[in-house]
């Protein structure tokens, strides 16, 4: 038979990793998806994109588009990693939660 202080440890470990996932996930979301540096690469493309019309630069506008994509592509992923993250964390945490609260 598996003693409860067991269960209370491993439920006291799980509880820790939980929140150490969910801290990683809120922070990839809040420092990744909200860099400075992506939006001001952004609005550079932006401008090369108008200045590309404007002087009917299609080789420009073109690989501009590409670029914005890319940085679609990237903030898309970080997002998704940091909501993962979170996801997983808030599983954990609640599992563990359940194991205190059952053998505690």
């Amino acid at each position: 038979m598996v003693s409860t202080e067991l269960f209370f440890k491993i439920g006291l470990i799980l509880l820790g990793i939980g929140a150490i996932t969910f801290f990683i996930g809120m922070y990839v979301l809040v420092s990744r998806v909200l860099g400075v540096g992506i939006n001001k690469i952004a609005e550079e493309t932006k401008k090369i994109v108008q200045k590309g019309i404007a002087e009917e630069m299609a080789g420009l506008v073109g690989n501009a588009s590409v670029l914005i994509e890319s940085l679609n592509q990237l903030v898309q992923t970080s997002t998704g990693i940091g909501v993962f993250l979170v996801v997983v964390g808030s599983i954990v945490m609640g599992c563990s939660i359940y194991l205190l609260i059952q053998f505690a």
